[in-house]
């Protein structure tokens, strides 16, 4: 099961940890959803989340100010016995001493950021849904051309390094070489990034390795892109029928989101880099509610039309 240290969320959003008495090295989340605890201060446990991230914010704090001595230590004692990895005050919100005290006691790390519940609340839950995402490794080049990331796929020495390499010097940027780890943050998206041992880095057979980052400068990489198009590079067949007109499209599948793929024949002469762009703007265009293919379809029909009415005329 994927997971987050706790130490990660701490340093990646800024966090400060109230309890250094606590060793919070093995603590991790496995959850991207968090909790509002309110119905358990309020003495409701049924069906508690305790493993997500506890988020107490103005309204939470409110009340447990309001309660009394003794009510305040039955439900902090119960609250806090609950097996939570991490409780987080935000507003720059301070816990009462007691509230302290027990979760010194009970293990459970307490932590305070300065942004609002609700911001803090959005920007955890997307972080958290990227971390702990379904995650696959493709073999395949992924570039940002024009805002649509790419990934390019294809036999081993079929050509996707040198084509990435020439988007590069386009003024595209590229997000990862060899190794695509793909990970499914919703229904419709998928997130692409490159594995950490070979960030910036392309290999060129006949050259070896080169780093992108260095050559080409920080304008020309990108750490994560969204996966719009795959394109997977074949060597021609001359008795393969090929689409020539792309009024139906073709798509692949990763953990079970469908992309729009095209199949494109290599053979000498090609240039993969303007076949790579040209693809790139043509399905911005189609999401911009603009198919050429369709369009050319309807002119022919259109043209066919009005040529049948000038012989019936006739």
């Amino acid at each position: 099961m994927a997971s987050v240290k706790l130490q990660e969320i701490i340093e990646r959003q800024k966090l400060e940890l109230l309890t250094p008495e606590i060793d919070i090295k093995g603590i991790k989340i496995t959850q991207p959803d968090i909790n509002r605890p309110a119905l358990q201060m309020a003495g409701y446990f049924e069906h508690f989340e305790a493993t997500r991230l506890q988020i107490i914010g103005f309204v939470e704090y409110s009340y447990m100010q309001s309660l009394s001595e003794k009510r305040k230590k039955e439900i902090y004692n119960q609250l806090l016995s609950e097996p939570i990895p991490g409780i987080v005050f935000c507003r720059e919100l301070q816990p009462d001493p007691l509230f302290k005290e027990i979760a010194i006691l009970k293990k459970v790390p307490l932590l305070m950021t300065k942004k609002a519940t609700s911001a803090f609340t959005a920007e955890i839950i997307r972080w958290l849904n990227v971390k702990l995402a379904p995650c696959i490794s493709v073999h395949g080049v992924l570039v940002d051309v024009y805002g649509e990331g790419v990934l390019i796929t294809g036999e081993s020495g079929i050509g996707k390094s040198e084509a990435a390499i020439e988007l590069i010097k386009r003024g595209h940027r590229l997000v990862t070489d060899d190794v695509v780890e793909i990970r499914k943050v919703s229904d419709e998206t998928l997130i692409g990034t490159a594995p950490d041992i070979t960030k910036y880095f392309i290999e060129i057979r006949g050259i070896g390795i080169v780093d992108v980052k260095t050559l080409f400068g920080v304008s020309s990489v990108k750490d994560t892109q969204n996966i719009d198009l795959v394109i997977r590079l074949e060597d021609w067949d001359k008795d393969k029928e090929y689409d020539r007109l792309g009024l139906e499209e073709e798509y692949t599948e990763y953990l079970g989101n469908k992309i729009v793929c095209h199949n494109i024949p290599i053979r000498p002469g090609r240039n993969l880099a303007i076949i790579c762009e040209s693809a790139a703007v043509n399905h911005r265009q189609k999401k911009m509610g603009y198919n050429a293919a369709q369009a050319l379809y309807e002119r022919v029909q259109s043209s066919l039309a009005k040529r049948r009415e000038e012989e019936e005329e006739e």
